[in-house]
Formats: structure tokens, C-alpha cells, sequence
């Protein structure tokens, strides 16, 4: 498939999945002080943009080190959206283990929150299926982390607006 930059951009906004973040977020950061959320959310996005970005330069050579092709990647990423869609249909019963406090670093917010293996593969094959547009592609990327970046730092007031509330309870 041929992606031009606004669909590789649609797509891994699609796949980093800020909405979709926001109560992973809001979850990981409870303990930590308000102030000092937008910091943290900036900086674990900061985190997975230079984790996306070492995965477009090096990814390729990494595949080829474990033997993988680009095929098979597509499958495993396919098995992981799969994975993922069945976990969102019957949720797993919450575990007791003790929250965990202070700031979370890299996992699980960067890592896999942001930057799943979905995200990986998708930077992964965008710069492998068209490498002389790799510019492009980490536009694309710069883009996608802003996007992420906003609607996390601003994700306190995404959940408590009347407008949300309403959509959540006419959708759910």
C-alpha cells in the first residue's frame, strides 16, 4: 500500500491512540501532583517520539538481525490489534496488586501505551515500504506526538467536560 503523509499521519495517530489513552493516563498518573502532570505526560512523549524515531532508523537492520520479514511483522502486528480488540470486548477482572507510587517512567505510559508494538511496526513499515520519503515519515511522526502530547496534557479537562460525559453515556 502507498501512503501519502496525511494517511501515514491519520494512521499513527490512529495507533498511538491519545483518546484512548486518556484513562490509562489519568490511572498511571493519580499519585503524582497536578502540577507536575503535564511534565511527566510531556516527557514520556518525548520518550516514545525518540523511541519511534530509533525504530525508523534502525528497525529495518533490526528485523533483518532476528530474521524477520516485513510480512511477518504485518501478521504479528495484525495478531496484536487482535489481541487488544478481544481484551476491549471482555475485559480482565481487576487485579489486586498494591498501585505503584510516585512518577511512572517509560513503562507503562511511553512503552506500550504510546508506543505498542502496533506503533512500532507501523514506523517500521512506512520507512521500509518507502525509504526515500523517510522526512516525510518523521513529520508525520512529529505530528502525531504533538497531537498526543495535547490531548494528554489536556485529558483532566477532556473527562470532565459535559460533552464527554453526555457522548460516554449515550455510547456506553
Amino acid at each position: 500500500m502507498n501512503y501519502t503523509f496525511a494517511s501515514a499521519t491519520i494512521l499513527l495517530i490512529l495507533i498511538t491512540d491519545p483518546i484512548g489513552n486518556i484513562p490509562i493516563f489519568a490511572n498511571a498518573l493519580r499519585h503524582v501532583a497536578p502540577e507536575r502532570r503535564p511534565w511527566v505526560i510531556l516527557r514520556e512523549v518525548l520518550i516514545t517520539f525518540v523511541l519511534l524515531l530509533l525504530f525508523m532508523f534502525i528497525g529495518d537492520g533490526f528485523l533483518r538481525l532476528m530474521n524477520l520479514s516485513e510480512l511477518s511483522l504485518q501478521i504479528g502486528g495484525g495478531v496484536i490489534l487482535f489481541l487488544i480488540a478481544l481484551r476491549m470486548i471482555f475485559p480482565q477482572p481487576a487485579l489486586n496488586t498494591p498501585d505503584a507510587v510516585g512518577e511512572p517512567l517509560i513503562v507503562p505510559l511511553a512503552i506500550p501505551a504510546i508506543a505498542g508494538p502496533s506503533a512500532l511496526a507501523t514506523a517500521l513499515l512506512l520507512v521500509s515500504q518507502a525509504p526515500a520519503r523517510r522526512m516525510e515519515w518523521i513529520r508525520a511522526l512529529c505530528i502525531t506526538m504533538a497531537v498526543s502530547a495535547v490531548v494528554l496534557v489536556l485529558a483532566e479537562r477532556i473527562q470532565r467536560s459535559p460533552a464527554t460525559a453526555s457522548w460516554l453515556l449515550s455510547n456506553g
